[in-house]
């Protein structure tokens, strides 16, 4: 082997092992940041059960009016706001799959219809 094939060679082998540790690199980084964004959309859900079940309780009767509870309440209403600035992130893992769904369920109920005899009249 000559030279200039020992140093192409050697090139090479280093193109490759760093191209393949950045590919690591990325894939690991990629993981991370869709189990933060699933993260983020459970406890934007959390949040948002725990704003309306204290809105329930400061409606009951027994608390209407408790300045306590109404702070806790604005309190949760305004964390919850400041949260959804996040929704960018956590709309990452948001599957579309609903929508899907309801496409799916809609050419199901066409397609249905079509297959359906009319009624006979008697």
């Amino acid at each position: 082997m000559s030279r200039l094939e020992i140093i192409l060679s050697s090139i090479l082998f280093l193109s490759i092992c760093f191209n393949v540790g950045i590919f690591i690199y990325a894939r690991a980084s990629i993981s991370r940041l869709l189990f933060v964004s699933e993260e983020l959309g459970d406890l934007q859900n959390m949040i948002d059960a725990f704003a309306k079940h204290v809105k329930s309780v400061y409606e009951l009767e027994m608390f209407y009016g408790d300045v306590t509870l109404e702070h806790l309440l604005n309190h949760a209403v305004s964390f919850n706001e400041q949260l959804e600035t996040f929704e960018h992130i956590y709309s990452l893992t948001e599957d579309e799959a609903p929508n899907e769904q309801l496409i799916e369920d809609e050419e199901f109920d066409s397609n249905e219809e079509e297959d359906t005899p009319p009624p006979s009249e008697d």
